[in-house]
Order: structure tokens, then C-alpha cells, then sequence
């Protein structure tokens, strides 16, 4: 992950945010199902500590060989099958896990409490197609709880949500990162110093913030670039998402 971000040259952040999932969800279910137990979709609370020492550890490497920073956190997410009740918040800056199965507002309050950062995850997105998730809540309870959700996502890969950009919330963008190909999209652009505290500052000031469409660059694309998209593969509990 750190290399296919750091070898492109243009990115100075990023973020690893793995999915903390309820005991109970449903479409992880069916993927270990599928995947005949073979692979794990969530970070559970007796592996969060090695999770963040990986993260720490490819932090090193990356900002070393990249001058890439490396922010660790995670995706709290909350699927159910009723989907007015769905809520994907990531978490910058965890410490300590957090349980999906509690409330919203018990697991941003959670967030603040460690001094963390939280973001509403693609908050207007709703969806007709069978299998794919909405995760509206936030956003339909946005007057009970922005006074707790740091930032919106107003992009998310392709995906540009007009309604929370036009609304008057701290916003950012972010490639939901799950395969290589998701390298290319919405991402933030900050005038922040190149430190967690400048960054996370910045988000919530959300002053000179933009949003910008990244693509690749036919003329600049290295044969490192290819070889890493070519035998990069998605983890289950590892470094699985960037913003």
C-alpha cells in the first residue's frame, strides 16, 4: 500500500482505516462463506494492537523512502439489514479499538474521547441495487449529531456527494481504498504542515481545503507503479484502506 501511494510522487498522506464491523454483519458473513473461512474482513479487539504496531512500522519505511505520512485509524462500520440504520465512520488516530455494536453516537463520542478524528463516510449515499449497502444515518441525523462528526465526506472514489459539500460541515475526500485501481480518485488537498497535528487541525478548521481528481498520468507511470498494482492483493484484518 505504501509503496503504490509513495512510488506516484504525488501524494504526501495517506491513511490505513481496516473495517471494525459488528459481530453480527451480514455481508461479512457471506463473504467468509464464500471465501470457505479463509479470509477475515474486520480487526478485532485482540489483534488492534498489532494492527497499529504494523502500521507504525510501514510508517517508518514509508515516510524514510517516500516521505510519505502514514496516519493509522479505522473504518467503525455498521451494516445492518434495515439500511436507514447504516453508518461507516473512520476514526483518524485511534489509540484503542472500538466496538461497531453500540450506537453512532457512542462510537463518535468514543473517538473524541481519544482525541481522535472522525469522518462520516460517503453519508448520502443510497442505493437501489440489491447488493450494495446505503449509509444514510449520519446524514439523516446530521442536526442530533454533527456536533460530534469532525469532518464529511463530500468525495468518495468517483463519487462526489453535492448535498454535503453544499452543506455548511468540514468536508474531505477519499479513494475508500479496497483494490488498486482505487488509487485513482477524489482525494484532499490541504495547506497544512506535513504532520498529523498540522493535518488534523486543518481538517477541522477546514480552511483552504479542496477537493481534486486524481488520474494517472500515461507519460509518468513507472514500471514500479505497474509491477506494485500488478501484485498488490487485498489483505483481510492488514493495511487494507487509504484515504
Amino acid at each position: 500500500m505504501c509503496d503504490l501511494y509513495g512510488q506516484t510522487g504525488h501524494v504526501d498522506v495517506i491513511a490505513i482505516t481496516d473495517h471494525i464491523l459488528m459481530e453480527k454483519d451480514w455481508l461479512a458473513r457471506a463473504g467468509r462463506v464464500a471465501a470457505l473461512g479463509r479470509r477475515r474482513f474486520s480487526v478485532g479487539p485482540d489483534d488492534f494492537r498489532a494492527y497499529r504496531d504494523e502500521i507504525a512500522h510501514e510508517a517508518q519505511r514509508a515516510l524514510a523512502r517516500y516521505g510519505l505520512l502514514v496516519l493509522p485509524g479505522a473504518e467503525v462500520t455498521q451494516n445492518h439489514l434495515r439500511a436507514a440504520r447504516n453508518s461507516h465512520i473512520i476514526g483518524l488516530g485511534l489509540t484503542d479499538w472500538i466496538s461497531a455494536d453500540q450506537s453512532a453516537e457512542a462510537i463518535l463520542t468514543e473517538i473524541r474521547r481519544q482525541g481522535a478524528l472522525s469522518i462520516a463516510c460517503h453519508p448520502f449515499h443510497r442505493t437501489t441495487r440489491r447488493l450494495e449497502i446505503s449509509t444514510c444515518y449520519l446524514w439523516d441525523h446530521r442536526h442530533e449529531l454533527a456536533h460530534l462528526i469532525d469532518a464529511w465526506e463530500a468525495g468518495n472514489r468517483d463519487d462526489l456527494f453535492s448535498v454535503t459539500s453544499a452543506a455548511p460541515y468540514p468536508y474531505v475526500a477519499n479513494s475508500d481504498f479496497h483494490r488498486p485501481r482505487h488509487l485513482y480518485s477524489w482525494k484532499t488537498l490541504l495547506r497544512a504542515p506535513r504532520t498529523w497535528e498540522g493535518i488534523q487541525l486543518a481538517l477541522r478548521q477546514n480552511v483552504n481545503v479542496g477537493v481534486v481528481m486524481y488520474r494517472p498520468d500515461t507519460r509518468q507511470v513507472t514500471s514500479q507503479t505497474v509491477a506494485a498494482c500488478a501484485s498488490w492483493q487485498e489483505p483481510g484484518a492488514g493495511l487494507a484502506a487509504a484515504g
